[in-house]
C-alpha cells in the first residue's frame, strides 16, 4: 500500500519564513568539519530509498541564508521504512566523529487523522567502508551493513500554532562515533513515519591545533579515540633553544582539542635571550659572530 504524504507545505513555508527558537550550540574552532551539508548550495543528491520517502528541497536557514534540505512526512499509513544516505565521508585522520543535527520535527498531535502512525522519532545509522564513492555505494540503505547510533528525539515539536506565528522550533542533537578504523563511512538516517525536516547535518573531528609553549613547539595533533583519552606528545625547541637535560617538552592533547598539563619545558642556549615565544641571540654574540666571519673572510 503506498501512502499519502500529508502536505508539505507546513516544512517549505517554516524553513523560508519562521523565526528560529531554539539557539542551537555554537562551532568550535578546534573542529575540522567533514561534511556540512548548509555550505553545499548545489544539490546534496544523497540517496532515497524509496525515492517517494526522503525529498530535497531548497529552503533559507534560521538566518535567511539559502540552504539545501531533506523533509519526509509519510505520516497516514503505518509500517514507515523510508532511508536517506549521505554521500561517502573519508574520515581524514579522525578515531573520533561528531556528527551535529538540526532539524524541525511536527507534533503527531497537531496533525489530524494520523493516532496510532506518526511518530515522533527517527533513528541516525553508520556504515564503515574502505571504498569511496563508486565502491560499494551500491548497496541500499537500510542494510545490514549499518550500525545503530541512536534514536533521535526532539526537545521541541511545533504545532499548527507555532507556524501561524512563524516559529521555528530547531532541535539540535550532537552524537559521537568511533573509533572508527575505515578510510571513511556513511551516515543514514531512517523516518519510521515523523514530519521531519533535516535543517542540516554537521560531520567533524577535533584536534588540538599547533602552539608554542614554553620555547617548544607542539604539532597539530588529532585527538584520541576514547572519551577520557590523552595523547603525549613530545614538543620540538624553537631555534636557539634547548630542552632541559632531564625533562624534555611535553604536553597532552584531550579530547575536546585542548593542550593539557605541560611538563618539562625549553630555555634559550647561551648567547641567546627570550623574547616572546622565541630565542634572539645578544647583541655581543651577534656583533662577535659577525667579527670573526668577517676575519676568517679577510685571511
Amino acid at each position: 500500500m503506498v501512502s499519502t504524504p500529508i502536505p508539505r507545505l507546513w516544512i517549505a513555508f517554516c524553513l523560508y519564513s519562521c523565526r528560529r527558537v531554539n539557539t542551537g550550540t555554537a562551532h568550535n574552532t578546534r573542529d575540522v568539519v567533514l561534511l556540512d551539508s548548509k555550505a553545499q548550495q548545489t544539490d546534496l543528491e544523497w540517496i532515497s530509498s524509496p525515492p517517494s520517502g526522503w525529498e530535497e528541497i531548497s529552503g533559507l536557514d534560521e538566518n535567511y541564508t539559502p540552504i539545501r534540505t531533506y523533509q519526509v512526512c509519510q505520516v497516514m499509513e503505518p509500517n514507515q521504512n523510508n532511508w536517506l544516505r549521505t554521500s561517502w565521508i573519508a574520515k581524514g585522520a579522525a578515531q573520533r566523529i561528531f556528527v551535529e543535527l538540526k532539524f524541525t520535527l511536527r507534533d503527531c498531535n497537531s496533525l489530524p487523522g494520523v493516532v496510532g502512525a506518526c511518530k515522533e522519532t527517527f533513528n541516525l545509522y553508520y556504515w564503515e567502508t574502505e571504498s569511496g564513492p563508486g565502491r560499494g555505494a551500491g548497496r541500499g540503505p537500510g542494510g545490514a551493513q549499518y550500525v545503530k547510533i541512536d534514536t533521535i528525539a526532539a526537545d521541541e515539536s511545533f504545532t499548527q500554532g507555532d507556524l501561524g506565528e512563524r516559529k521555528m522550533k530547531l532541535n539540535t542533537e550532537l552524537r559521537v562515533i568511533g573509533p572508527l578504523s575505515r578510510r571513511g563511512f556513511y551516515l543514514a538516517f531512517q523516518d519510521v513515519g515523523a514530519c521531519i525536516a533535516l535543517v542540516s547535518v554537521r560531520v567533524y573531528y577535533k584536534k588540538c591545533w599547533s602552539i608554542i609553549e614554553n620555547l617548544a613547539v607542539f604539532p597539530d595533533t588529532v585527538t584520541g579515540s576514547d572519551f577520557s583519552s590523552l595523547v603525549e606528545v613530545q614538543g620540538t625547541c624553537v631555534s636557539g633553544a634547548e630542552g632541559e637535560a632531564s625533562n624534555s617538552p611535553r604536553m597532552h592533547c584531550s579530547t575536546e582539542g585542548e593542550w593539557l598539563v605541560p611538563i618539562g619545558k625549553c630555555v634559550c642556549k647561551a648567547g641567546f635571550h627570550q623574547k616572546g615565544d622565541s630565542c634572539e641571540r645578544e647583541y655581543l654574540s651577534l656583533m662577535l659572530g659577525r667579527f670573526q666571519r668577517d676575519f676568517l673572510m679577510s685571511g
